[in-house]
């Protein structure tokens, strides 16, 4: 709207300077030499106003024009500029001395290290890595778990021989890249599986350092180029969906294709300059994603799993070219360290919207050092994770090694508290209200916008999650295992309208905490956007739905206000339509439910949590059980069941309607 008013006000200006040059051409005649003048200056300053204005919406279009990452690679900017020498990639040899220097100064790098060895340990004590391919091999469709296992032992064992030349991990990492190099294929059919294990070979190769066999040495290289990079220049000469589509694919398979060509760029200039080239070009798609507020579209379990992979290619450009070429300040991508630390309540459950579990993913905290390392900012770094004794840390990272070089750069210049409200846009916007430090009730609460055709979307556009006390009364029911329903044929990727997917409970609007019209299934291209926003001591956030319900209700919006520390607001504002008949207000729990007059009691491990119907108390709740769930092929959650409040469209006057629900704790 500011751009068109702003060429409509040029447009405008324009017309004017002419009708007065010929007004002016047409009085000039008649008046005297000081009105004429007067004239002139009129002109001249109307003119004057007319360029300034044209200029400054040049610069400001200029300015506003969309980010991209630098991107100079050539063949001859790959040979001027790339080190001879490794390490390269994570490590360089400054890098490498500060790595050293810490190692014997910093207790939490300390601890870090004596956790990596040992996890190395544990590697030398396993089988060297197979493919262990099962009897039939049609129902196992990709080797990702392979990948994973290899390049966390590669993470383990080479940081281990890089810091202590202990021949024992060399020799062991020696076996395991030839028994990768020796596999069939990498499997690019899943090309997750080569990006990770292209990654892994070409940390194995550099932080070695040349220390490898030659034979092994000569073998990783063939590999990365032939089943490796080359895999991912189809002989067709078309371009992989991976390369330039917006989800994680994006980022961990560039991130692969780029560490590998690093690796073999002595041999193969040009392949890898193209590469390199494509890559980055590529990843401004999935960068993008990240805009304007940080909020990752996919949810927080693929936060950590993109955003380490674009971690670890920024940490590659910087050590072997001396910049990420932009990287890290790609708008939203570093504030995007505030979602992920936000999506985590006080009870160490995710908020689990997306196809995403409530377990927090540990490998996200070397991810999160990261940016603790790039901003100084102390909130970032989980001191208490990387604390525990090398035991008990759990999920341990499968780039700790890489995370440990970029942990060791951290030198704190602030600790900036989270924020107590927070909404994230873009495309799944989410909004977020907390306790803040001293949250004695652990209050957390998540809702959400969004559509069912973004990215591991579903339809539970104003959902939302609440807790209180260390118990989540309103639940998401996150993911489920793809492979099982993969392998029956299920179409779990398909996102039409009427897709399989939107069968699972875990995917549609009736497995969600929001609201159903018609007892039908959200529209799965209308977008939810929060449409106001206010923070404060009681923050409130409003999500207009009523796109997700095109051709059941004519308007439906969802305010949420937290109303106390231990109560939250939720109200409805709908208006029906001549295609409306009746309306559904849903929340999952897996408490036991008291149908009250006015509303429910609910009780789960020791607390109480109640329900009240503010807006019609007459109304008494429904209790549906989904335990068991109502399909075959859905996720069994314990004691899962719908709170229903059903409002018929015939009770409604005018056709308007406020439904409006308390739910408070102690």
């Amino acid at each position: 709207m500011k751009i068109k008013n702003s060429l409509l006000f040029r447009i405008y200006a324009f017309r004017s300077v002419n009708a007065e040059r010929s007004d002016f051409c047409n009085l000039t005649a008649s008046e005297g030499p000081v009105s004429v003048n007067r004239r002139l200056l009129i002109k001249a300053t109307i003119l004057t106003l007319f360029i300034s204005v044209f200029i400054s919406q040049s610069l400001f279009s200029q300015q506003k024009s969309e980010y991209k990452l630098q991107n100079p690679f050539t063949v001859e900017y790959l040979k001027k500029n790339l080190p001879k020498q490794s390490p390269r990639l994570v490590l360089n040899k400054e890098i490498e001395k500060e790595l050293k220097q810490k190692l014997k100064t910093d207790p939490l790098v300390q601890n870090i290290y004596q956790a990596i060895k040992y996890n190395a340990e544990l590697v030398l004590t396993k089988d060297i890595i197979t493919l262990d391919i099962p009897e039939n091999p049609t129902s196992q469709k990709n080797q990702l778990g392979i990948s994973r296992e290899f390049l966390f032992r590669v993470n383990m064992l080479a940081m281990v021989y890089r810091i202590e030349k202990d021949p024992r991990m060399l020799k062991r990492l020696n076996d395991e890249v030839v028994a990768a190099c020796n596999f069939p294929s990498w499997n690019p059919k899943h090309f997750l599986d080569v990006g990770e294990m292209s990654l892994a070979i070409a940390l194995a190769l550099d932080w070695t350092a040349g220390d490898l066999p030659k034979s092994t040495i000569t073998l990783a290289k063939k590999s990365l180029v032939e089943k490796g990079i080359k895999t991912s220049w189809p002989e067709d000469g078309s371009t992989p969906s991976w390369v330039k589509n917006t989800n994680n694919w994006n980022q961990v398979c560039n991130a692969g294709m780029i560490a590998a060509s690093i690796a073999v760029a002595d041999l193969e200039p040009e392949l890898a300059a193209k590469t390199i080239h494509r890559s980055i070009e590529g990843m401004n798609n999935a960068l993008r994603e990240y805009a304007p507020d940080g909020a990752y579209p996919e949810g927080p379990v693929y936060w950590g799993y993109g955003t380490q992979f674009s971690v670890v290619t920024a940490a590659i450009f910087e050590s072997a070219f001396g910049t990420d070429f932009g990287l890290a300040d790609y708008p939203g991508f570093k504030e995007s360290a505030v979602y992920a630390m936000l999506t985590i309540s006080p009870s160490n459950k995710l908020y689990s919207y997306a196809d995403c579990n409530e377990e927090a993913e540990g490998y996200g905290n070397f991810t999160l050092s990261w940016f603790a390392a790039k901003t100084g900012n102390k909130t970032f770094l989980n001191e208490k994770y990387f604390s525990a004794q090398p035991a008990e840390i759990k999920n341990f990272s499968r780039l700790a090694g890489a995370g440990l070089v970029w942990t060791a750069r951290f030198a704190e210049k602030k600790s900036t508290p989270l924020p107590t409200a927070w909404k994230g846009g873009g495309a799944n916007p989410i909004v977020i209200f907390t306790g803040g430090e001293n949250n004695l009730n652990g209050f957390y609460f998540g809702g959400k916008g969004g559509r069912g055709t973004v990215n591991h979307g579903n339809m539970d556009g104003g959902s939302f999650v609440f807790e209180l006390n260390g118990v989540r009364w309103s639940i998401d029911p996150g993911n489920q295992s793809y492979g099982l329903l993969e392998r029956a044929g299920f179409d779990l990727w398909g996102r039409c309208q009427d897709c399989d997917r939107w069968k699972l409970l875990t995917k549609n609007n009736f497995g969600h905490s929001t609201l159903s019209v018609n007892n039908q299934l959200h529209v799965v291209d209308g977008m939810a956007e929060i449409v106001d926003f206010k923070d404060g001591a009681q923050p409130e956030a409003t999500i207009d739905l009523t796109p997700a319900f095109k051709g059941q209700l004519k308007s439906a919006q969802r305010t949420f206000v937290k109303e106390d520390a231990a109560s939250l607001i939720v109200e409805d504002k709908i208006e029906t339509s001549a295609e409306t008949k009746v309306i559904t207000w849903q929340m999952l729990t897996q408490a036991e439910v008291q149908p009250i007059k006015g509303g429910a009691v609910l009780r789960q491990d020791g607390q109480t949590l109640k329900l009240e119907n503010l807006s019609h108390p007459e109304i008494m709740v429904s209790v549906i059980s989904l335990d068991p769930p109502p399909l075959y092929f859905d996720k069994t959650i314990e004691n899962l069941k719908r709170i229903e409040i059903r409002i018929p469209v015939w009770t409604i006057e005018n056709g308007k309607m406020n439904l409006k629900v308390r739910l408070s704790g102690n």
